[in-house]
């Protein structure tokens, strides 16, 4: 508990401490703790603080001398950091001093040479040393740095929650979702897949993307937007980084797409798209680690050649029609097979030149020649060695090779 604060002026404190300090040290234990507890009664402190001013570690007049060890660096070496560490975009400290060899021969050109105890002591500071001189100036600089595009924070605010059952009439309602190639690890560079479905018909359209980022996702819609055949009105994502930022938002506001988000680590709340991840890009791709940036360029001429030729045009899906609750257990009815080619020109939706251009792709389509096409796409990205041993794999295990295997039989559409 803290002492009343006393009424003795500043100089009589001095007079009495330095009385106490001379006669402390001749004291036996006992005789120390009374005088500690007349030190305390008389100015206040608490016994800590006493003991302290006896041995000399605190004082009233000038301040006592601050243990540890002393600062090494003068504040020019502080001064010539925090410059260049504020022109090279305030990298990290590993960053910072992997960069000040070469960054400061070119300071020098500008503000004068260093002298060579200052310059070794500028290429001296430690990495954890270079965190504590650059610290202050961190929060002097928030929220000044440049704009990267992710302000999920404002966006969870205007981009509203779907939930439940789509209830469209039209295509041009999709989900959005990416899957990672990273085989288990985030580290490093890997490749994802852009996998985006029409809830109204189970068109599905893929882009393999480099390092997924913000900027990747939108080049991936120009380029998917162009495989659609029918307009894109309405926009279903998840709650990641890579669709909830500014980029995004401008795009989509650009072409006056609605913009719906799911609820966070409410999966059901995107059931299509997610259904369409595992057999449209986990069976094709498996959950191995595409790690070239060949590799994507070989998956996006396999996903626009072959895959989702086939898996359009060709494959059936059924669309789940009613759900109902019976004795704890849920009834689902779905409506017939048709693939999502059949469900499009049925629709009557799409425009006379839409219609004919589809119709027209669908007449050069062949499904054997598209299997046959996905086999030599697979051996371009994962190379002929690799192919061949996830096919014996998979035979042993009495199921048919990758490029076969989607067609084996109409996969339901969830809710």
């Amino acid at each position: 508990m803290k002492q009343p604060e006393s009424v003795m002026s500043k100089r009589s404190k001095e007079e009495f401490l330095e009385w106490c300090r001379s006669r402390y040290p001749k004291r036996d234990r006992k005789g120390k703790s009374r005088m500690l507890d007349e030190i305390c009664e008389t100015l206040g402190w608490d016994r800590k603080h006493a003991i302290k001013a006896l041995n000399g570690l605190v004082s009233l007049g000038r301040q006592a001398k601050k243990r540890g060890r002393q600062p090494k660096y003068e504040p020019l070496v502080t001064e010539v950091v925090v410059a260049i560490w504020r022109l090279s975009e305030y990298p990290c400290s590993l960053h910072l001093k992997a960069l000040l060899p070469h960054w400061l021969p070119f300071w020098e050109e500008d503000h004068g040479k260093l002298e060579k105890p200052l310059r070794e002591n500028v290429l001296g500071v430690s990495i954890r040393q270079l965190d504590r001189l650059t610290a202050p100036y961190r929060l002097e600089s928030a929220g000044r740095g440049r704009r990267t595009g992710r302000r999920s924070h404002r966006l969870k605010e205007q981009v509203p929650v779907r939930c439940g059952p789509w209830e469209v009439a039209e295509p041009g309602w999709m989900e959005a979702d990416t899957v990672s190639h990273g085989g288990g690890s985030s580290r490093g560079d890997f490749a994802d897949t852009l996998t985006l479905t029409d809830i109204h018909s189970g068109w599905t359209v893929l882009h393999g993307i480099w390092c997924l980022s913000a900027g990747g996702v939108v080049r991936g819609l120009d380029l998917v937007e162009e495989d659609l055949p029918f307009a894109l009105k309405g926009f279903d994502s998840d709650n990641g980084s890579e669709f909830l930022n500014e980029v995004l938002e401008a795009w989509l506001t650009g072409r006056k797409v609605h913009w719906t988000r799911s609820r966070p680590y409410k999966k059901n709340d995107q059931a299509h798209v997610e259904q369409k991840n595992f057999t449209h890009v986990r069976q094709l791709l498996g959950y191995g680690r595409i790690g070239e940036i060949e590799q994507v360029e070989a998956m996006n001429r396999l996903y626009r050649e072959a895959w989702m030729p086939l898996r359009n045009h060709f494959i059936p899906v059924m669309k789940l029609v009613e759900k109902t609750r019976v004795e704890g257990h849920w009834k689902k009815r779905y409506d017939q097979a048709a693939t999502p080619y059949e469900r499009l020109m049925k629709s009557g939706k799409l425009s006379p030149e839409q219609c004919g251009a589809l119709q027209e792709e669908h007449k050069r389509l062949n499904p054997l020649h598209l299997a046959e096409a996905i086999e030599r796409s697979l051996r371009e990205v994962f190379g002929e060695q690799a192919v061949e041993e996830l096919d014996s794999a998979v035979l042993k295990a009495g199921e048919p090779p990758a490029a076969s295997r989607p067609a084996a039989a109409p996969a339901p559409v969830a809710t």
